[in-house]
């Protein structure tokens, strides 16, 4: 399994957004899972992808090209793709990617995660998504994609399709057991 894994460039104020991340990171790899992550070696970026790599896993990185010539590329992957912008990045993501992850992060983990489930509720793939939610970081936005449900902007079970957890066990067995609703507009 590869698991997209969307999340900050930059570390945190708080020691345990690093450290969760790293315990993620190994136990994920420890269990057979790949990488696929924005390619970069700062922030919860390095930090994953340092995990996976500690265990003798493999970590695949989508980077545009203006990034990497910023040298923010992890120079120790096992595989770097270079693509010319962001969206292609995301897209490269999305097709190699069995699932989507986001770990804390700022408006472009936002935007990716929800562009995936996005994608999953329009049918343009069947791949879970997850938040996973150190310290409790996501329970005020899970609250307002509550909100959206109640309001009538998400179709509940969509909503429900979201995973919410800070166990690494618990994510991969809802990640390896996730099943796809029937298309959003069937």
């Amino acid at each position: 399994m590869k698991v997209a894994i969307f999340c900050g460039s930059a570390r945190g104020n708080d020691p345990i957004y690093e450290q969760s991340t790293k315990e993620l990171g190994q136990y994920l790899a420890n269990n057979g899972v790949s990488l696929v992550y924005g390619g970069g070696n700062v922030g919860l970026m390095g930090t994953i992808a340092d995990a996976f790599l500690g265990e003798g896993a493999a970590v695949y990185g989508v980077m545009p090209e203006h990034l990497v010539n910023r040298e923010l590329a992890h120079k120790n992957l096992t595989e770097l793709t270079i693509v010319t912008d962001m969206r292609e990045r995301k897209a490269a993501m999305m097709e190699q990617a069995d699932a989507f992850v986001a770990l804390p992060g700022g408006a472009g983990t936002l935007e990716e995660i929800f562009e995936a489930w996005t994608w999953g509720q329009l049918g343009l793939h069947k791949k879970p998504s997850a938040f996973y939610n150190v310290n409790g970081y996501y329970d005020s936005l899970l609250s307002m994609i509550r909100t959206m449900a109640e309001s009538g902007f998400v179709r509940p079970h969509y909503a429900d399709l979201l995973i919410n957890t800070d166990s690494p066990s618990q994510l991969l067995s809802e990640l390896q057991n996730f099943k796809a609703p029937a298309d959003k507009w069937s």
